[in-house]
């Protein structure tokens, strides 16, 4: 006998749970493409997608995954040969980095762990190494999805300031847009990626690459990039099909902006404070459970920590064995222990995934599956865990 008849709960970082909303309005029939309905959306989708990025700036919107937007942003402002700083928190700081590598494009690493956001002298002693300003751009990651760091891009994009470097400054927020405040314009971000899986809330496939002025002067000095990947037509479209390199991604496209107009249904301030809220009952949740076992979050800090995903370290292979145990008892499924191993996955850690289409009935809920599980396997763990993240969204 199972208990995880009924509707399942994914929560993994990535694809989040989709709003039927979201569903229902890519339930449709295939639209006509050259004219109509969906090429007139388009000038307030890229409107809306722009503010919930808080940028003025452009955005080019592909057909690809998150891997796609980087390749993208890479390929539009930097040459082969072109040399690169890479201040990495996690897994997804050294995938942006191979894809770099892959392009021709050279990488200096500053590894501050798997536990660690970016620490600033040390990220200003490597700018101040660079004398003849040989570094093209620095890359970071908002929110690393493997380490659930998320790091201070305000406080880098002043330390670049302070150092009088030239360097772009390029942003991964594929994690975090959405859920953790995110500010291009105000925080001086000059290329950000981001996706629509997480907290965009559809169904993956679209990407975005978002640049201001900066990194447009960057794609005039670049001397050849693909006709798929070139961001210009995508941003000056003539023709409907230019925004995507080909025939549009019509039913991703109605999914977004049903999504979209969630999101202003909501306010996006009341968006960031519902993910803050939910984040902070799993943390809540996961301290108690430490008390008396071994479990415990990967960022100690809460001032450090991404309110779309929570890093959780118990220790052993006991990840593995609780993540199989709520996903075949109970329905939920959680995020494996990915890059917290040279790279690879870990048997000692999982992760939860507050992104996004969630609430509090459905965060409660994964927390009281989690506990059901450590019960049955035994796991050592504290108690009053749930009353604790009750009491978060209580206070909320």
């Amino acid at each position: 006998m199972s208990l995880a008849h009924g509707r399942p709960y994914l929560a993994i970082p990535g694809p989040s749970v989709m709003p039927d909303r979201v569903l229902r309005a890519m339930h449709r029939a295939a639209p006509n493409i050259y004219e109509g309905e969906l090429p007139a959306l388009m000038p307030d989708l890229v409107a809306d997608l722009k503010a919930v990025a808080r940028t003025t700036g452009d955005v080019a919107i592909y057909i690809a995954n998150g891997h796609g937007a980087w390749e993208a942003a890479l390929v539009n402002t930097h040459n082969p040969g072109d040399r690169v700083l890479v201040l990495a928190t996690g897994r997804f700081a050294f995938g942006w980095a191979e894809m770099a590598e892959r392009v021709g494009v050279h990488c200096d690493i500053v590894d501050f762990g798997r536990a660690s956001d970016i620490d600033l002298e040390r990220a200003a002693e490597a700018l101040a190494a660079d004398n003849t300003q040989a570094y093209k751009s620095v890359l970071v990651t908002h929110v690393d999805t493997s380490t659930s760091v998320r790091n201070d891009v305000a406080a880098v994009r002043k330390m670049l300031d302070a150092s009088g470097h030239s360097a772009m400054f390029m942003v991964d927020c594929i994690a975090s847009l959405a859920c953790d405040r995110f500010e291009m314009d105000a925080w001086g971000v000059d290329v950000m990626v981001a996706a629509c899986q997480k907290g965009l809330m559809t169904p993956p496939g679209v990407s975005f690459v978002y640049f201001n002025a900066k990194g447009s002067a960057a794609r005039d000095a670049v001397a050849n990039v693909s006709a798929y990947w070139d961001w210009r037509p995508r941003t000056r479209p003539e023709e409907f099909y230019q925004y995507f390199g080909g025939t549009a991604p019509s039913h991703h496209i109605y999914g977004l902006r049903e999504a979209l107009d969630m999101i202003a249904e909501e306010g996006l301030e009341n968006v960031f404070a519902r993910h803050k809220a939910l984040a902070s009952s799993v943390w809540a949740a996961v301290d108690a459970w430490g008390v008396g076992g071994s479990m415990r979050l990967n960022i100690t800090d809460p001032a450090k920590r991404s309110a779309a995903v929570t890093t959780v370290e118990i220790g052993g292979t006991l990840g593995n064995a609780l993540r199989e145990w709520v996903s075949e008892k109970a329905g939920l499924t959680l995020g494996i222990g990915l890059g917290m191993t040279d790279g690879r996955s870990s048997d000692g850690h999982f992760r939860i995934a507050h992104m996004g289409h969630v609430n509090s009935h459905m965060v409660l809920g994964a927390l009281g599956v989690i506990e059901a599980g450590l019960q049955a396997l035994e796991i050592p763990h504290g108690q009053g865990a749930l009353a604790a993240a009750a009491q978060v969204c209580a206070k909320a």
